[in-house]
């Protein structure tokens, strides 16, 4: 079950340029777009004000696109309303408070900034750090930037740094992704997000997916490259926590461990989605629209919906299950059937089931996607 608490996310959608791969909703980074944001947020702070009463937050976390770009005073404006209402947001650095950063924006000077307002967590979208694969991956950095991203980070004062890296990499080479691999061993990370890349619909990637998709490593290669990445992130002391997570002690995502918990959070911003009390909703994913409705007294909620039983509890348990603890079963209060489907996972070899709880075994790890459908 989740733990007692609650979320904030709040989706900046600004973005120096779109990259191939991405499937988020973002703008350019223009002045006028990012007053318009910043009214349209403090009008929708405004009306979830009623929902945060009384509740405690766990975790504060800036997405996108790439939030960095808001800058230090916009950022402290949104914190300032937050500690208003939690006037213990800072105190002993309790509250996980993310900022996702692109390696080409980041210096000492401005980490330093954020650091002050009290960002206490850097996400930093490096991806690789071989030069082929982030020319493919058209990212607006090079491997040293990266690195010097991620020591000046840890020098402005952010004790806790993660870093994505993706592999399956059209062209990418066992040897190019051990070269990634090995720059990690002195650099000062506390968490990794490891993806696999996927080509989304309506990205560029996807578009141009025929060229892209016979130099995509295969199946065997792929297997080999997730095995090199555990096997280094393990030695690192990066322990693995959920499927994509890696984790020193103490250092797992708050924020995102929300997600798999099924902790109540709300999304502020256009396109931001939101979980309050068993109900998804989602913003509409037009900025212009967001503001114009909020401005007007009318919610920018474009989707809602919320999952009957025994759908909302079989959601929770194939979600639950992407953390290696796994998920304790007499809290989710599961049907009949569902029982008779994770009896079904588990002669197949995909889920193990001890005592009162269920996980995914190391065969299941690998076929997580195929687990949940038949859950879900």
């Amino acid at each position: 079950m989740p733990e007692i608490g609650k979320s904030l996310y709040f989706h900046i959608p600004f973005c120096s340029k779109k990259c191939p791969y991405c499937h988020f909703y973002v703008l350019p980074d223009k002045a006028p777009l990012k007053a318009l944001l910043l009214e349209g947020l403090h009008r929708e702070w405004q009306v979830q004000l009623p929902k945060l009463a009384n509740e405690e937050i766990l975790s504060v976390y800036f997405g996108g696109g790439t939030p960095f770009l808001f800058g230090p005073q916009a950022l402290s404006t949104l914190l300032n309303w937050v500690e208003k209402l939690y006037p213990t947001l800072y105190k002993e650095n309790k509250v996980e408070i993310t900022l996702e950063a692109n390696p080409e924006h980041i210096t000492y000077e401005k980490m330093k900034a954020y650091a002050d307002i009290g960002i206490n967590r850097v996400s930093i979208g490096v991806q690789s750090l071989e030069e082929s694969s982030l020319t493919l991956l058209a990212r607006g950095h090079t491997g040293t930037q990266a690195i010097d991203a991620i020591e000046n980070s840890a020098k402005a004062g952010i004790s806790n740094i993660s870093i994505d890296l993706m592999y399956d990499l059209p062209h990418q080479t066992l040897s190019s992704w051990q070269a990634t691999l090995t720059k990690l061993k002195d650099l000062p990370i506390t968490h990794l997000s490891l993806y696999n890349l996927t080509f989304e619909p309506h990205t560029l990637f996807f578009k141009n997916r025929k060229k892209l998709l016979p130099h995509v490593p295969e199946s065997e290669i792929s297997l080999h490259m997730l095995q090199m990445a555990l096997s280094t992130l393990e030695e690192l002391g990066l322990k693995r926590y959920e499927i994509s997570a890696f984790a020193k002690p103490g250092f797992k995502a708050i924020h995102n461990s929300g997600y798999w918990t099924g902790r109540s959070f709300l999304g502020y911003g256009p396109s931001a989605f939101s979980y309050w009390e068993g109900k998804r909703f989602r913003n509409i994913a037009n900025l212009t629209q967001y503001s114009a409705q909020l401005k007007e007294g009318v919610s920018p909620i474009d989707f809602e919906e919320t999952l009957p039983f025994p759908a909302n509890r079989n959601e929770l348990l194939a979600i639950g299950l992407r953390l290696l603890e796994g998920v304790y079963l007499p809290d989710l209060h599961l049907s009949p059937a569902t029982y008779e489907t994770l009896s079904q996972l588990e002669k197949k070899g995909w889920l193990l089931l001890k005592k009162d709880w269920a996980l995914l075994s190391e065969e299941g790890l690998l076929f997580y996607d195929s687990v949940a459908e038949e859950l879900i």
